[in-house]
């Protein structure tokens, strides 16, 4: 779990911590462990992204939520561009950054690959990002009290939506409404979205009341409600929801579609195209 205060390299991952070894600044390295990794002296920090975690009450879900910013390290947060980053079902704000997102954002910005731009995550439940449920509204919370969330912490206005899994199904949605409200995104980046072809599927979830909410909401079946706005589609081909993915990837045409060879629905899958979505992101964070 995250803690509630500024984290310096929470989600990094670096060589030494897949083999098991923690060094720190004040530890002394062995020569011979020195020599083994091919270094004269101590092992320099790698760059992590740097996360904060707050607990703020949100009066669309009637509830304490966590709210955490993701953003590359070293960079002036001051009017920031953001993307919403959404869980998936059974998931949380800290569990929204899969398959190594933080180090792919952190890479790209550090190697000049894209313009800096951060992530804001947010317990949204497990009812697709909408109002399933009445007085818990994802959705409201999603458009109206995350961009004051940000401006109080100086950060800049939401750019784009991210999501993996349920969030992907949510992110199409947030964009369908934010191109009805006039405010459209620069960009939606979806990842295995759980986008299902029977109601019989769709059902299992609680999710919606019944067939006619959930058609009405459907990214599939309303696959020109989220207006121009430029759409890339991660999913491997073994994933549970690909049949549903390919639909409407040969229904919405989006920007970019990427069907990965023997991909499942997993953290290995995501950590094989998080580049790619941040590359996709960070083309049009410039243009905020």
């Amino acid at each position: 779990m995250v803690s509630r205060r500024t984290v310096l390299g929470a989600l990094g991952v670096t060589g030494l911590a897949a083999a098991g070894l923690a060094l720190n600044d004040e530890a002394p390295m062995g020569e011979a462990l020195r020599h083994a990794l091919g270094v004269a002296g101590p092992v320099p920090t790698p760059k992590r992204a740097v996360v904060k975690v707050d607990r703020v009450h949100s009066r669309y879900r009637g509830r304490e939520v966590d709210l955490l910013t993701l953003v590359p390290p070293g960079v002036d947060t001051r009017g920031l561009p953001m993307s919403v980053l959404l869980h998936g079902r059974y998931g949380s704000a800290g569990y929204a950054a899969v398959g190594g997102l933080p180090e792919a954002l952190v890479a790209a910005v550090s190697r000049g690959s894209v313009p800096p731009f951060g992530f804001v995550a947010v317990d949204g439940g497990d009812h697709y990002w909408h109002e399933n449920v009445p007085g818990d509204d994802p959705l409201g919370m999603l458009l109206e009290e995350i961009p004051a969330w940000l401006s109080e912490r100086g950060f800049g206005p939401v750019f784009a939506a991210t999501g993996v899994s349920m969030g992907g199904f949510g992110a199409l949605v947030y964009a369908r409404r934010r191109h009805e409200r006039r405010e459209p995104l620069k960009a939606v980046a979806t990842m295995a979205p759980a986008l299902m072809t029977s109601w019989d599927e769709m059902s299992k979830r609680n999710a919606f009341d019944d067939e006619a909410e959930w058609a009405s909401l459907d990214p599939l079946r309303n696959v020109d409600k989220h207006g121009p706005v430029p759409v890339g589609v991660w999913v491997g081909d073994k994933d549970w929801f690909i049949e549903g993915t390919r639909r409407f990837i040969a229904a919405a045409k989006p920007a970019v579609a990427t069907i990965v060879p023997g991909g499942g629905h997993d953290d290995s899958t995501y950590r094989k195209v998080v580049l790619d979505v941040v590359r996709f992101l960070g083309r049009r964070a410039s243009l905020s």
